[in-house]
């Protein structure tokens, strides 16, 4: 299903790059990474124009990217406690959301979210159960440049206490019905109102989309 909130023009210059960046890991001949170069240079062009960045900037950020073209990952931990959820203030844009980040390579999934929850917030928790995996950075601002997938466990806490980090001004325990500002490209309603949902029922499958 075509998701209508991503505008044409960043959706063809994700996949303007995406074809650039593979068609330049597996050139054969100099006339094809000169044709695949100039792929990426129209979708750097296509999104300064949309964009705050100059061409240079926007082409740096597409050329960055090598290897095999696909989506970024990242986790999400839903911890609960006394019916509230917890959410983290980002020092980037003084609104709140789950806490986590980009999943980084070398660990597993649960690690992942453990280690950012941990990092993030000052709670030690074990990830018991996945909310969702879902298409993220759509229908929020900015838009990301690139496409990503964004996965949500509930955690339980094993230890630790409140206390923010370098990414993160402020920690706190929200009711769902009374919620702060969000963070909407890292948390939205969606995200909470399915974590509910589980929370009511936790014979519930994991959503996707």
């Amino acid at each position: 299903m075509q998701n209508t909130d991503i505008p044409d023009w960043l959706r063809w210059a994700r996949e303007i790059q995406a074809i650039s960046q593979i068609g330049l890991l597996f050139s054969k001949s100099h006339h094809d990474e000169k044709n695949f170069s100039r792929l990426l240079e129209i979708s750097a062009q296509m999104l300064a124009k949309h964009s705050n960045l100059d061409f240079s900037q926007a082409r740096s950020i597409f050329q960055d990217q090598s290897g095999y073209a696909t989506v970024k990952v990242d986790v999400r931990g839903a911890v609960v406690r006394d019916q509230r959820i917890l959410l983290v203030q980002e020092r980037r844009d003084g609104l709140w959301c789950l806490p986590g980040g980009w999943a980084d390579v070398g660990e597993t999934p649960s690690e992942m979210v453990a280690r950012e929850v941990r990092e993030e917030s000052g709670f030690n928790v074990v990830p018991e159960r996945v909310v969702g995996v879902y298409d993220a950075n759509r229908g929020g601002k900015p838009l990301s440049f690139f496409h990503a997938y964004k996965i949500v466990f509930i955690c339980r806490i094993t230890g630790g206490s409140a206390r923010p980090s370098e990414e993160t001004s402020a920690v706190g325990f929200f009711d769902f019905n009374e919620l702060p500002d969000l963070s909407v490209p890292r948390t939205t309603k969606r995200h909470l109102d399915d974590i509910g949902a589980h929370l009511q029922d936790p014979g519930r499958p994991a959503v996707f989309d």
